[in-house]
């Protein structure tokens, strides 16, 4: 059927409108507490749909529907894991955040430690952050490609100057402030994806319900005792934990969020309330794939990979009107993820790098410096989607891979500094090193699943630089 004048009418609406919305807060931001905090005076509930957008992506929404057309619903079991990890950030984490008043998740780290892993721990953020993010916006400039017409870097031009425009005008505040109103455009549109898909398919309902008679398809839960499987429930909860304890607890993209809140009871509920919404959400974009298969029963290879299935019915089946929101929805999923990124990236540059060098700039200047930085960094993505469109494969599985491979390492040192007194900075740099070199082995030397990456890589730096440090203590001890 292919999108028509009013889907791309919708489109360059909703791409007008959410920019607009967002310049709405350019003159509130005083100073970096304004800029980079919001000045901790935003609702618990913007804040928990602000994470969900942040942590949403143009690779899920197109993504999770083709893992679950080729499979079932077993990834299910990894969002479980993403529920515990919430709770243990909740009382393990975030009291360290709340005491005294911090910007980013590695000033933690020096207070601790110092500056030297300081220096590492947001070094290695801002790596693989701009890394991942570069490539999600190289993806969502092939929807936009197919939706306006617009050559691939003319359309990673287009996403990143609208997305650029609010962030650099009214930090985190318009990011959250657009982040909740992206939040409610994409979880919708998937919605009414849904229901359309639903009426499409032949049989309808009935059609569905036929679904159990194929062999697993509506499977969520498998306790098959097999540590190589990616998706069974050991892998799932205990990786889905490891990982997102690693990616909200100390990825400054997730914490600078939680730092916004007015207070901690504040900041907890709205961890906590993200990771029911990150529940339905996952259930709904795995749905989709279920009914995906009800509708076409071909194998993915037809469409050219599962990636490509929800898009191509986007544009080829569905109504008018509907193919446009659904294509403003991933947009929406893209460009809040692309503002969160712009942000945190900024924040910890000025505040873990900038202000240390040049600690008595005032507020003036310490806010157009941040501005600076934004607009820096989103020059640094444009780049790396551009080179992404180049290097397609290889640049893809790096840029996603590389950011949860680190995760181990820093979700490591953050255990060592709050759960023990006796780790050091030289012990917790050692074991941050181990932890490292182990997951890029089991990523590029092992066929062990990515979901024990970050579990692994987690025990392995903490137990190396536990036992680092007490060496050194150690040898201290006996030295004249």
């Amino acid at each position: 059927m292919g999108l028509d004048r009013i889907d791309v009418f919708i489109i360059v609406v909703y791409l007008a409108g959410i920019t607009l919305f967002g310049l709405r807060f350019r003159k509130r931001q005083g100073s970096l507490r304004d800029y980079f905090l919001a000045d901790r005076n935003i609702p618990w509930w913007a804040i928990a749909l602000s994470i969900v957008a942040a942590e949403t992506s143009t690779l899920t929404i197109i993504s999770i529907p083709g893992l679950a057309y080729d499979s079932n619903l077993t990834f299910l079991q990894v969002v479980l894991g993403y529920l515990v990890g919430r709770v243990i950030i909740s009382l393990v984490l975030l009291p360290h955040y709340f005491r005294g008043d911090l910007f980013t998740a590695y000033e933690l780290i020096e207070r601790r430690f110092g500056r030297r892993l300081r220096s590492l721990t947001a070094g290695l953020f801002l790596i693989t952050r701009a890394a991942a993010e570069g490539v999600r916006v190289y993806a969502v400039s092939i929807v936009v490609a197919i939706a306006l017409g617009t050559g691939e870097v003319a359309s990673i031009a287009i996403i990143t100057a609208l997305t650029l425009i609010y962030t650099f005008e009214g930090g985190l505040t318009a990011v959250i402030w657009t982040d909740v109103i992206q939040t409610v455009i994409y979880v919708g549109g998937t919605l009414m994806g849904m229901f359309t898909i639903l009426h499409l398919v032949p049989g309808g309902h009935q059609a569905l319900h036929m679904l159990p008679a194929t062999p697993n398809k509506l499977q969520v839960f498998d306790f098959t005792p097999n540590f190589w499987l990616p998706y069974t429930f050991w892998a799932g909860v205990i990786g889905g934990t490891f990982f997102i304890t690693a990616s909200h607890g100390t990825d400054q993209l997730i914490v600078q969020r939680l730092l916004a809140a007015r207070n901690q009871r504040q900041s907890v509920t709205a961890l906590l309330a993200s990771g029911v919404a990150i529940f339905f959400q996952f259930a709904l974009f795995l749905m989709v794939g279920v009914m995906l298969y009800a509708f076409y029963r071909a194998p993915s290879s037809y469409f050219g990979g599962p990636d490509r299935i929800y898009p191509t019915f986007i544009v080829r089946e569905m109504p008018h009107g509907i193919s446009g929101l659904l294509i403003a929805a991933i947009l929406a999923a893209a460009m809040s993820n692309l503002s969160a990124a712009l942000n945190s990236l900024s924040s910890s540059s000025m505040m873990d790098f900038y202000l240390r060098w040049r600690p008595a700039a005032n507020e003036r200047e310490k806010v157009e410096r941040s501005r600076v930085a934004t607009l820096l960094w989103a020059l640094v993505l444009f780049a790396l989607a551009v080179l992404a469109l180049h290097k397609a494969g290889r640049v893809v599985e790096v840029g996603l891979q590389i950011a949860a491979v680190a995760y181990g390492g820093l979700l490591g040192v953050f255990l060592l500094g709050v759960l023990t007194r006796r780790a050091t900075q030289n012990g917790a740099m050692i074991g941050m090193a181990c932890g490292f070199v182990t997951e890029l082995y089991l990523w590029l030397g092992t066929p062990v699943p990515w979901t024990w990456y970050v579990a692994i890589g987690t025990v392995v730096t903490f137990a190396v630089g536990y036992l680092a440090s007490l060496a050194q203590a150690s040898e201290e001890s006996f030295r004249p």
